[in-house]
């Protein structure tokens, strides 16, 4: 029997705890716990081993399973997780570089370089271009390195200085009880460097404004709405931070006959009563151009046809839709006398299956009041 204590016990929770349950109850034990408040205090130093030990294990769903049903036998040197634990791992997804600059971590913490703006730049495409695909050349007002100090910020010939109060690590730290406390340094502003002789260009800011033409692939199959990310053309950074990314919006405009669905194409397609009577061959448009489809005879208006492959390809290329065709029946208009003559003489000779959809209907309504 293995003498080591319950993870459970040890967190001071029960076997059904969650997530967030398991972390509050280790975040308050690590804090009593932790080496750095309790300097010399051996006692101390096991228990935040055994506390973190059984957070990694509580906060892993597969390995917490292995212990629900196996106990540390799991953990042994033949159980499914041998090879011990990382007694700081736990302790750092926590608390992070805050608690780092608390218990005055390896150093302390370096300042970090700002990271550049994202961009958004919304871009109109034909609906034949949004189905295809197309390369699009935009134009995007941007800030970019400065030309005269090259991004330094300082007048050419000189160079931003290391800040004398941080030392260059754009924080500057001071005690408070226990912790040791670090915040943003005011005379560099976090930099870590300062700027005696500005460039006249930029101000010592570093970047100007332009305007950048980019080559935009857009591939077949986006919708209206698609987001593309293109890497590191977003706004440059201050101080020589990574550039944001660029992120460009598609808004695809709309087709005066065919609309989309997913990856399926929709058209609306005339055809005359004759043609429904007594079926035609007819003309579709497609995207391809025109190709030919049968309607058979007895056809109703809105009767829905599938041509299979006509419709869109994903933006992987995996697969393509299809496009489908919706048959709009139209009532003759204008009609000359001897034409009038004739569609009367066809409804006196009208039969039971003449007009089945009506016939159905008129039944039903002398149903309801027989």
């Amino acid at each position: 029997m293995n003498g080591k204590k319950d993870y459970y016990e040890l967190l001071g929770i029960g076997r059904n705890a969650g997530e967030d349950e398991i972390k509050k109850a280790y975040r308050k034990l690590a804090l009593q716990h932790h080496p750095d408040r309790n300097p010399g205090d051996k006692q101390a130093e096991e228990t935040f081993k055994l506390i973190s030990e059984a957070y990694q294990v509580l906060s892993d769903p597969q390995k917490r399973a292995q212990y629900d049903q196996y106990g540390h036998a799991a953990f042994g040197d033949n159980g499914p997780f041998a090879g011990g634990f990382d007694f700081n791992s736990g302790f750092e997804d926590i608390f992070g570089d805050i608690f780092g600059e608390f218990f005055g971590g390896a150093g302390g913490r370096r300042r970090r370089q700002t990271r550049g703006e994202d961009l958004r730049y919304n871009l109109s495409l034909s609906f034949e271009e949004a189905v295809a695909g197309v390369e699009k050349k935009i134009k995007i007002p941007r800030h970019g390195p400065c030309d005269t100090c090259r991004g330094t910020g300082a007048k050419p010939g000189t160079s931003p200085q290391t800040c004398p109060t941080c030392h260059g690590r754009g924080q500057v730290s001071f005690q408070q009880g226990f912790f040791s406390v670090s915040r943003s340094c005011n005379q560099c502003h976090g930099q870590g460097t300062i700027i005696a002789d500005p460039c006249a260009s930029c101000s010592g800011v570093g970047r100007t404004r332009k305007m950048h033409t980019l080559s935009v692939k857009i591939p077949a199959g986006v919708d209206n709405g698609s987001r593309l990310k293109l890497r590191g053309e977003g706004e440059s950074a201050p101080s020589g931070g990574a550039p944001g990314d660029l992120y460009v919006v598609i808004q695809v405009e709309t087709h005066p006959i065919f609309t989309r669905e997913n990856l399926d194409i929709l058209c609306d397609v005339p055809i005359t009563f004759v043609q429904a009577a007594l079926g035609a061959e007819i003309d579709v448009p497609t995207l391809d151009g025109k190709v030919k489809m049968k309607v058979p005879a007895g056809t109703q208006s809105g009767k829905l046809f599938r041509i299979k492959g006509k419709g869109v390809k994903d933006v992987h290329g995996y697969q393509q839709g299809d496009q489908h065709v919706r048959v709009l029946v139209e009532t003759p208009t204008h009609l000359t006398a001897r034409q009038k003559e004739l569609l009367k003489e066809f409804a006196s000779l009208g039969g039971e299956d003449v007009n089945p959809i009506a016939k159905g209907f008129f039944d039903k309504v002398k149903q309801l009041f027989d």
